[in-house]
């Protein structure tokens, strides 16, 4: 890790829509008061802030707004980075990157303390997106030093943090040809978008999965099961689950087993949004969400891909940790 101190520029080297899940604390919405001082976690290979001259304005942004910017040299390196920033007393932490940097930060903050911040500089961000942060750095900055004071729900899955989805079998897939195509094409929505089109069209397996959802049992095969706790990204391709989630609920998504072309064709109806439930998948509900498959399976939340031994029990943690998030008015406004 990289640590720079904005109060004097040096540096040294250290080890280290409105949502649901969020309830808003009103005794605490007096802007600018800022008791402690605040810390930026910062990945350097998340979308917007992976090239030299973005990464140089995100830096000056954090040294003019007086926030201590910590650099990861590895994801490896989360825990510890965020161990450091509590035990130095930051508050805010402030999470600088795409869905996978900050849910790692807050996969390492939980049981903590300090409030979550969040800087978005991903491709998609779409848990910035979803509690209505804005998409300029300097203002979503102004959210995580003045924002209000809420807390966030998120998902488990095997004890690991998600925040929007969590997924086993072809997303998986997808997101490792997304990688080798980011490296050719650079980091891009349509590059995000080409790579599924290009595992659909190579890699396919069936998965025969057993799921049980709040104690009832479902028999299936599929190629990908995808379950979301946050509404936003659904209503963006236009796919349901919606409701489901705005009532507490996981939503899974299962594909139909129907082939390599056919889910290629799928995959291509959620782009336009033109996928419908019945058709195109199946779609599950509940607070408690258990599937078993035959083998370890490689698997991925939020946009980072894994390997993890099944069973895969998915849970819903409600209020779990503080956040800072956009003020009412701004977000009516």
């Amino acid at each position: 890790m990289q640590h720079f101190s904005a109060r004097n520029g040096c540096h040294r080297w250290w080890n280290r829509f409105a949502p649901r899940g969020f309830t808003m604390d009103t005794r605490q919405f007096e802007r600018g008061t800022m008791g402690n001082k605040a810390c930026a976690i910062i990945n350097r290979k998340s979308g917007r802030g992976s090239d030299e001259e973005s990464f140089a304005q995100t830096l000056k942004l954090l040294e003019d707004r007086g926030v201590e910017a910590i650099l990861l040299k590895k994801p490896a390196d989360m825990a510890k980075a965020v161990d450091e920033a509590v035990a130095k007393g930051f508050d805010p932490i402030i999470a600088a990157g795409g869905d996978g940097t900050i849910c790692g930060v807050t996969e390492a903050l939980r049981g903590k303390g300090p409030r979550l911040g969040v800087l978005p500089l991903g491709t998609f961000n779409y848990f910035a997106r979803s509690l209505g942060l804005p998409e300029d750095a300097e203002k979503a900055l102004d959210v995580a030093l003045n924002g209000a004071d809420s807390t966030l729900s998120f998902g488990e899955i095997n004890g690991k943090v998600f925040l929007n989805n969590a997924s086993i079998g072809a997303y998986a897939a997808v997101l490792e040809v997304r990688e080798d195509i980011y490296k050719n094409w650079g980091r891009s929505r349509l590059a995000a978008y080409w790579s599924v089109i290009v595992a659909m069209a190579t890699l396919y397996r069936s998965l025969k999965m057993k799921i049980t959802v709040d104690g009832k049992v479902h028999q299936m095969r599929s190629p990908v099961a995808f379950v979301a706790i946050r509404a936003y990204q659904l209503a963006e391709f236009d796919l349901e689950g919606v409701e489901e989630i705005e009532d507490g609920k996981m939503a899974l998504l299962a594909a139909r087993d129907s082939g390599r072309w056919m889910l290629l064709w799928r995959a291509m109806r959620i782009f336009f949004r033109g996928a419908r439930k019945g058709q195109d998948y199946v779609l599950l509900s509940g607070k408690e969400i258990d599937i078993e498959t035959s083998a370890a399976r490689r698997f991925a939340r939020d946009g980072e891909r894994e390997r993890m031994a099944g069973p895969y029990r998915f849970r819903l943690k409600e209020n779990a940790i503080p956040i800072r998030v956009p003020h009412p008015e701004e977000n009516e406004a």
